[in-house]
């Protein structure tokens, strides 16, 4: 339902969600529903008041999960406002605006809420991986989603800077999986390189990694594929089917959306992150979506004064700071016992580069400039620059010859025509 530059009503979406359900076998059963966290652009209340008034009613239990992957648990307020209630006009508890449903964060640091439902051997991620990683990968998944009979993803799709396009079984692995899995996909990517993988709409060497680890969960898999315009929360697109069916016809209407093509490189880019990029760990998606579009020696400043920390969750990225992906390679036996997703958190932010293992030099392709009020001294010390934010005059910067100014930065990813072309 719905293409690129079109809006889908709340009223045809209502009508998708009672067609889809009609059709399936609701009735006595328990269904959990997978739903993103605060940084994704996403009309939440909406969709959830959509999802509630076709189950609650016909299913025995229901409860929705916060796919949060590794990021920092939601709290009781955050999610109030981010499941529409509590504010003027809206109902006063989530019982009251969701009667009958449970809602959970992910809690991905509990081994009691998770549950091993298998293992992909070694020779399968090899494969999957087109090489790059030969171990045995254990699946381990959020207790509800397992001992539900169904799981319904609810959640946007967007190019992403591990996966190539987000959405479908990435809201099961990393969403609602345990770090070790998690973090193998995320290397395999860092390997890749974000440059290479980001935007990408077929089955990336990560995509198949992800599906195989989703096939092992012995739950009934479905989800409601979004398009929604960044920043507004208005729908574009819409899909309802299995995770991967409505995920691959979503995909493409994705890219199209949340792509723009731009002849030249940019010199200088200011990302503006919004405010739910609340660390640094999810506003590098400032640098993610413009990298690819950035000359060579450029500079992408993150400009996201509100920030005031790299990574609560994460504190390992204080140690070993932000590098390319071959400083770590030709450094493997010194790094290998770090978190491999923190691992490639740090390439993905530092972006393409290339390291001497003789020398000790490491080159960037890329600058990269904090403007949040993370100290000069840690920006320095994880290999980062610094910029005053109080010093940024974002109307000013906007005129300067060779800078460009990108609003509400993070979702919308940015290319050269002639890359697309090549």
């Amino acid at each position: 339902m719905g293409g690129a530059d079109t809006h889908v009503s709340a009223e045809e979406l209502d009508e998708l969600v009672a067609a889809s359900c009609a059709e399936l076998d609701l009735d006595g059963r328990t269904v959990t529903l997978v739903v993103p966290d605060g940084t994704r652009s996403c009309p939440l209340p909406m969709l959830m008041a959509t999802m509630h008034r076709h189950l609650v009613g016909r299913v025995a239990e229901l409860t929705a999960v916060i796919a949060l992957g590794t990021h920092s648990y939601m709290e009781p307020d955050e999610i109030d406002r981010w499941f529409g209630v509590g504010g003027p006009g809206q109902p006063a508890t989530l019982e009251d605006a969701y009667p009958g449903m449970t809602i959970v964060n992910h809690e991905w640091a509990d081994p009691s809420k998770l549950v091993h439902v298998g293992t992909i051997p070694a020779a399968r991620i090899a494969e999957l991986s087109d090489g790059l990683l030969s171990e045995d990968a254990p699946i381990v998944i959020n207790r509800h989603v397992v001992e539900s009979d169904i799981a319904i993803v609810v959640g946007p799709v967007f190019p992403h800077e591990v996966v190539g396009i987000s959405g479908g079984n990435k809201y099961f692995i990393p969403g609602v999986a345990s770090q070790e899995f998690i973090d193998m996909t995320h290397w395999v990517g860092a390997l890749i390189t974000s440059y290479e993988i980001i935007g990408t709409t077929g089955i990336t060497p990560v995509r198949a990694m992800i599906n195989e680890g989703a096939s092992l969960i012995p739950t009934q898999r479905l989800a409601l594929c979004l398009v929604v315009e960044s920043g507004t929360g208005e729908l574009e697109a819409a899909a309802f089917g299995t995770t991967e069916d409505a995920w691959a016809a979503t995909a493409a209407i994705a890219a199209e959306t949340h792509v723009r093509y731009v002849e030249k490189p940019f010199t200088r880019v200011i990302s503006v992150m919004p405010e739910r990029y609340e660390d640094i760990w999810t506003a590098a998606k400032g640098f993610y979506k413009l990298e690819p579009a950035v000359a060579d020696g450029g500079e992408v400043v993150i400009y996201a004064p509100h920030v005031t920390e790299v990574s609560e969750t994460h504190p390992e990225i204080y140690e070993i700071g932000y590098h390319c992906r071959d400083y770590f390679v030709a450094q493997w036996d010194k790094f290998r016992d770090i978190h491999w997703g923190v691992l490639a958190h740090s390439t993905h932010l530092r972006g393409q580069g290339t390291y001497d293992a003789g020398t000790g030099e490491e080159r960037l392709r890329v600058r990269v400039t904090l403007a949040t009020q993370i100290p000069q001294e840690v920006c320095e010390s994880i290999n980062l620059g610094y910029l005053d934010p109080a010093t940024v005059d974002l109307e000013a910067l906007a005129a300067e010859p060779g800078t460009v100014v990108i609003p509400n930065a993070g979702e919308i990813l940015y290319r050269l025509r002639k890359a697309q072309e090549s």
